[in-house]
């Protein structure tokens, strides 16, 4: 007899992995490697985060914690939004969550039920579509391009809702994989826009604070309906601590902590203790800000060298888009080709947008400096 497999687990791959893990294997092989895939900051946490878990390690039991979060970090995290945003989040409506990626778990199956219709922009974050899809939810992409600065628009909100109703709306600013921002204006536009059609916003935050020509708008000083998603692991550089967090609308707080109870019973112990320092490391933080900005002016400056001329504007977070049209039809060869004879290892656009990502491919200037120079030189090279 053939037992059942369920659909819901016959997702596409995150292409990204797959690079990481070729790239893995070249370097097994002690061939140069220049990481410009993952959108992971090189530095370690920051030096309080690691004392702060040294100490815990010692002295505490680390146990379950409530599945909200311990009282310490949430209440570090509304101190976070009154001297950042100047705003007042009571300590009740911040979740703790394993990762950005519980809280989006969380957050669709609190607002959404099966069958549901979610928009959100394609080129994006393919977990996103992925999520949605595992949970029976219907991910409507937007396409976005230059001229919308690769993010969402009423109007065009408007012209994918007449295939059905829109239940939901995803918004991240900056974005990934584009890096492009929402300023307050555009952010607030479509805050009202969504609250005025009942469609209910998720904000994706966790890019806040890597930011290079304005700040970026939250969209929890503008709705409290909104969804608002943030994460320990870019900014604050501790992405294999799986710690993110969530501002949950008032009339979802009730679902949302029933649900991470049966679901995640709570986050990791460890990382909750140790972040309550983190926000006492802005020092340290800005630092590697200051060197991100530092690599996108690089390889802003070299990547047209190498070919590359046609890079969306990136505001924020550590990417750089590229429309490689002029030069592949076939991104997922063409960045597997500049691995192997390169050793360059960047991501296909394929895994941010299936209909056109086979023309477009992502780079990370989220490692060193010398990293990124490194990687130019050889595509410079390769070009040649």
């Amino acid at each position: 007899m053939t037992l059942k497999v369920g659909s819901r687990g016959t997702l596409p791959p995150f292409i990204v992995m797959e690079v990481m893990m070729a790239a893995a294997e070249r370097e097994a092989q002690e061939k140069a490697v220049y990481h410009l895939e993952v959108g992971q900051p090189s530095t370690s946490a920051p030096a309080g985060v690691i004392a702060r878990a040294h100490q815990a390690l010692q002295e505490d039991k680390l146990g379950y914690t409530v599945s909200p979060g311990i009282p310490e970090l949430r209440e570090a995290i509304s101190a976070h939004y009154a001297h950042f945003y100047n705003l007042d989040i009571p300590m009740d409506r911040i979740f703790a969550t394993t990762g950005s990626t519980g809280a989006f778990i969380l957050g669709f199956l609190a607002a959404f039920d099966p069958g549901d219709r979610v928009a959100l922009a394609s080129p994006g974050y393919p977990c996103y579509r992925h999520i949605l899809k595992a949970l029976g939810l219907v991910p409507v992409e937007i396409e976005t391009g230059p001229e919308h600065r690769f993010q969402p628009t009423p109007e065009l909100i408007d012209e994918a809702r007449a295939g059905g109703d829109i239940a939901g709306l995803i918004v991240a600013s900056p974005s990934n994989p584009a890096g492009t921002m929402l300023d307050e204006t555009k952010m607030r536009r479509l805050v009202d826009y969504c609250d005025a059609e009942g469609i209910r916003l998720i904000s994706d935050e966790i890019y806040h604070g890597l930011e290079y020509d304005f700040k970026s708008a939250t969209a929890a000083s503008l709705s409290e309906s909104a969804i608002v998603v943030n994460s320990f692991s870019k900014y604050f550089c501790m992405t294999g601590w799986r710690l993110g967090w969530m501002i949950v609308p008032p009339d979802l707080q009730r679902a949302v902590e029933c649900l991470a109870q049966n679901l995640f019973i709570s986050p990791p112990t460890l990382s909750q203790i140790a972040a309550t320092a983190a926000f006492d490391c802005h020092d340290e933080l800005r630092s590697n800000v200051k060197r991100y900005r530092e690599n996108r002016a690089l390889l802003l400056d070299e990547l047209p060298k190498a070919g590359f001329t046609n890079i969306a504007p990136s505001d924020g977070a550590f990417y750089l888009y590229a429309d490689i049209s002029d030069m592949t039809n076939d991104s997922r060869e063409f960045c597997a080709r500049i691995l192997a004879e390169t050793g360059t290892a960047a991501t296909p656009g394929l895994d941010f947008d299936s209909a056109r990502g086979h023309r477009t491919m992502r780079f990370s200037f989220a490692g060193s400096t010398e990293e990124c120079a490194a990687a130019a030189e050889a595509l410079k090279a390769w070009r040649v």
